[in-house]
């Protein structure tokens, strides 16, 4: 543990800056904690950092230390709305990488027009908790090799911030409902809830796509969340997801704020 004080400023009252423990730093001023810095890995193994601070000068003085001290690239997250957090991110070299848009997204299917819904012929819905492990795994690896090949996983689908195994993609296999063939799974929904419904992932394998397959698969998820007593359930969309914004805002989904990416 680096406890060595980091100082700026010629003023005998400047605010410390001490690493605390791994990857944690505390602003100090007489002794009273000011300001926070935190980093972590996220499950993609990127290093993301965040700094709670009250001061404009706090705020700089962390960000100064952690960034002498991390390797980069360095990324962060923060609402769009924030204007004064993003710009003290900018102040200290970041740049915008991307732009997520959550959306509120009803259950009621009367709402989003799901109602009568049904997969295309020879493809049926397996309900989450019931798949197959090994062919969720499949579909899962095949999809995220389609995207990668494409457009790019990371930059073109919503943030993974749930902790997983090393090496591993799929967060918890009873998350999942899959649209199933008879020999293989062409789709998945991933939704988690903790303090509300959260859509992580809808996904179709290439060849399957334009067959509503996706709808089904919303259609499912989002009716057994309504029938759970859940008005509505939230998801992220990258900006460049022109398909995704448009499935999201064609049943009934409102897009309540934005986040951005950094990089530095």
């Amino acid at each position: 543990m680096n406890t060595k004080p980091f100082t700026s400023g010629l003023s005998e009252n400047a605010v410390m800056i001490t690493r605390v423990a791994d990857r944690q730093w505390h602003a100090l001023d007489d002794d009273i904690v000011v300001g926070r810095g935190h980093a972590e890995h996220r499950p993609d193994g990127r290093l993301f950092v965040s700094i709670d601070a009250w001061h404009d000068a706090t705020f700089d003085r962390l960000a100064e230390a952690m960034l002498a001290q991390l390797p980069a690239p360095l990324y962060t997250v923060v609402d769009e709305a924030e204007v004064e957090l993003t710009a003290g991110w900018q102040r200290a070299g970041f740049t915008i990488r991307r732009r997520e848009w959550e959306y509120a997204v009803p259950t009621d299917p009367r709402v989003t027009g799901l109602e009568a819904v049904l997969p295309p012929s020879g493809v049926t819905i397996v309900p989450a908790g019931q798949a197959d492990e090994s062919l969720l795994r499949a579909v899962d690896r095949a999809i995220r090799d389609e995207v990668e090949a494409t457009a790019g996983w990371w930059q073109s689908m919503p943030a993974e911030v749930i902790p997983r195994p090393e090496g591993d993609t799929i967060i918890d296999p009873s998350k999942y409902a899959v649209a199933a063939a008879p020999d293989r799974y062409l789709g998945l929904i991933r939704v988690v809830s903790v303090n509300r419904p959260r859509i992580g992932l809808v996904a179709v394998r290439a060849r399957e796509q334009r067959r509503g397959i996706a709808r089904a698969l919303l259609a499912h998820a989002l009716g057994t969340l309504h029938r759970s007593g859940f008005a509505a359930a939230w998801t992220e969309v990258h900006e460049s997801n022109q398909a995704a914004s448009a499935l999201f805002e064609g049943i009934g989904a409102r897009p309540m704020s934005s986040n951005l990416e950094l990089v530095r």
